[in-house]
């Protein structure tokens, strides 16, 4: 199989490009769905085997590297919240792949003033054992 040429990657980029204008309003994190016990000795909650109140829905999201932010949602907003962070996953993938095609891009372009085909993946570029320098004998 042969690699697209650079005119076919950069038409693959414009068409990812147009798929993540198309993904609409996102948002990160996830949403749980949690049951409390209030702790009063008489609620019903407070039966063996009993869930407790809710359920409640809470949307959580990472903000830095140690901070967790969130808020309640209403009963109301939950689907639409889901929605919006499934679609936070299709944003991520596509932004992915526009990276993976970009990479391509970079490869496959010849570098400015030269005709120089790009190295193979792996191989390593080095200085000729003339142009190393050498310390001084000691």
């Amino acid at each position: 199989m042969t690699e697209p040429s650079l005119p076919e990657l950069e038409a693959l980029r414009d068409r990812l490009h147009m798929q993540l204008a198309a993904v609409g309003d996102f948002r990160r994190g996830s949403v749980s769905e949690n049951y409390r016990k209030c702790g009063k000795p008489n609620c019903a909650c407070a039966a063996p085997g009993h869930p407790g109140h809710g359920p409640r829905f809470l949307w959580t999201r990472s903000q830095g590297r140690r901070k967790r932010i969130g808020r309640q949602l209403a009963a109301a907003e939950v689907e639409k919240v889901r929605r919006e962070i499934a679609r936070h996953a299709e944003f991520t993938e596509i932004g992915e792949q526009i990276a993976e095609i970009n990479e391509k891009i970079c490869e496959a372009r010849p570098v400015a003033g030269t005709d120089a085909p790009p190295m193979p993946e792996g191989e390593k570029g080095g200085s000729s054992p003339r142009s190393r320098k050498r310390s001084p004998p000691r």
